[in-house]
């Protein structure tokens, strides 16, 4: 049987990322080490090296864990909203609850960033995954205020990316000051107004 294929594999995987996702959280990604994310998922070093090469590469799998998830529950809050125009208002409703452990991943994902600006082939993979997750948040954006019955007037991929920075810098905030910014609350006060700037009503000219 070729190397890989076990049926422990994805179980071997699955334990591995958990337990990097609560080591590199705790630690850092710099200073975390493959035998503490080891010794976390009660797996050998044999076993990382069988799944990764790099605590690199281990993290961009951590990426599309997180990006599978964030799509997937995009998805059904685009579904769930409606087609009308309060939509977008329940759209921000929605896109504003935090999990509590979103903010494991946020300290890894910003440390991570941090470790790309001053690694440039880092930086590349990471704007590639990036981009993947982004094109995807693009399109449910589209697909949002087509349900409302507008249609997008800007680049929906700078869309998105001003989406993502209203997140991931309100949530530096929160995490900062929770009693004065709780998690999720720019985009649910800021959103609609900001979805009805950047598109028109269709077959109108507002």
């Amino acid at each position: 049987m070729p190397r890989g294929t076990t049926k422990r594999r994805p179980r071997t995987t699955a334990a591995l990322l958990g337990a990097a996702l609560e080591v590199f959280a705790e630690r850092g990604f710099h200073a975390a080490t493959i035998e503490q994310i080891c010794e976390r998922a009660g797996y050998t070093r044999g076993a990382f090296y069988s799944n990764f090469k790099t605590k690199e590469e281990l993290f961009f799998a951590l990426f599309d864990a997180h990006s599978e998830r964030v799509v997937t529950s995009l998805k059904a809050l685009v579904e769930e909203v409606g087609s009308d125009a309060p939509a977008l208002g329940r759209f921000a409703e929605l896109l504003s609850r935090i999990e509590p452990g979103e903010r494991a991943w946020y300290l890894v994902s910003t440390e991570f960033t941090l470790y790309a600006i001053r690694h440039p082939e880092a930086a590349r993979v990471l704007a590639e995954h990036d981009a993947r997750l982004r094109a995807e948040i693009s399109r449910l954006l589209v697909d949002v205020l087509h349900r409302a019955g507008r249609s997008v007037d800007v680049d929906p991929d700078q869309l998105a990316r001003l989406l993502v920075a209203m997140r991931e810098g309100g949530l530096a905030q929160s995490y900062v000051e929770p009693d004065r910014l709780p998690p999720g609350e720019l985009e649910r006060r800021f959103l609609p107004t900001l979805l009805l700037g950047v598109s028109t009503e269709r077959g109108g000219d507002t």
